[in-house]
């Protein structure tokens, strides 16, 4: 009778054993499932998004005959007009590489040197009242940079200046202040990750605090650094509402920094919705989109490349 007592319980604890693995081997199936799904979706929506637009940005090119080059270097936009119709897109390339590149210069050296603040200067303080702020910032919707932008730098550009106020320096300033968050988060945490014995071997040397930030610091974290530089130039180029309420969305090519502009993002905004689908203008449209397409796909190549020869 014993014998048989334990026989049932070495079954019964072998079934439930079976039935454990089971269960767990079934959760970790489902989890797999669930992770390679939603990897697979995310794939498949960016070549889905890529095929896509890269269809609609080339029917001007195959379906209207629109010249590459005229197209990428004429200086009129007029698709839509009466009388001689004109392509020219090349000012607003230009104008987003300006706010882009003039947006970085601003926000580098102040997102940098906050980050050394923050992290190598006064750490308690960064911590407990930069980091809040910078965080607030990364929050604010860009329609209220836009505003501010609106409200506060375009009346002060046109009281120093000749302009009207609206230009690339008000567009420069705008998002210039939305990428800063970006490029001080970044660079904090490229700066954390010096080992602090290379810290300690230059104090060891006699290097001050400031000598070490300089030579040792500073080079160890280049690569990080740049990548958090043009990971807030993506971003700028890729900005519409704000840089457009401040801009000044002229058609023609910029001649100063205090002129009126327009962007690739800011011309698609203001006109997609006054075009015919499948009309010229509208693919013209689609063809700008195409570009804002190719240069993400380039940002994203130089962040790789910058953070393959990343070496601390």
């Amino acid at each position: 009778m014993s014998n048989s007592n334990y026989s049932s319980t070495s079954s019964s604890t072998h079934r439930l054993i079976k039935n454990k693995n089971g269960s767990v081997k079934r959760n970790e199936l489902r989890g797999k499932v669930v992770v390679y799904s939603c990897a697979v979706l995310i794939i498949i929506a960016t070549i889905a998004i890529t095929l896509f637009l890269t269809i609609k940005g080339l029917q001007s090119f195959i379906v209207n005959g629109v010249n590459v080059g005229e197209f990428l270097t004429g200086l009129t936009w007029s698709p839509s007009g009466e009388g001689d119709v004109a392509y020219g897109a090349f000012p607003f390339i230009f104008g987003s590489f300006s706010v882009t590149f003039l947006a970085a210069l601003f926000a580098a050296p102040l997102g940098i040197g906050s980050a050394i603040f923050m992290t190598e200067i006064a750490k308690t303080w960064g911590q407990k009242v930069l980091q809040p702020v910078i965080e607030i910032l990364v929050g604010i919707p860009s329609v209220v940079y836009g505003l501010i932008g609106l409200t506060v730098i375009v009346p002060l550009i046109r009281e120093h200046s000749s302009g009207i106020g609206f230009s690339l320096l008000a567009g420069m300033i705008v998002v210039g202040v939305m990428i800063l968050p970006t490029v001080t988060s970044i660079s904090a945490d490229a700066l954390k990750s010096i080992p602090q014995d290379i810290k300690d071997a230059s104090y060891g040397l006699g290097a001050t605090r400031w000598q070490t930030i300089y030579k040792v610091i500073l080079p160890a974290a280049m690569p990080s650094l740049a990548t958090a530089v043009v990971l807030g130039m993506a971003r700028a180029f890729g900005e519409a509402l704000a840089v457009q309420m401040v801009i000044g969305n002229s058609k023609a090519l910029p001649e100063s920094i205090t002129d009126q502009a327009a962007t690739l993002t800011s011309i698609i905004t203001l006109s997609m919705g006054h075009t015919t689908y499948g009309s010229l203008h509208n693919n013209l449209l689609w063809s700008l989109g195409l570009i804002l397409l190719v240069m993400s796909y380039v940002f994203i190549i130089i962040i790789r490349f910058i953070s393959s020869r990343r070496k601390v």
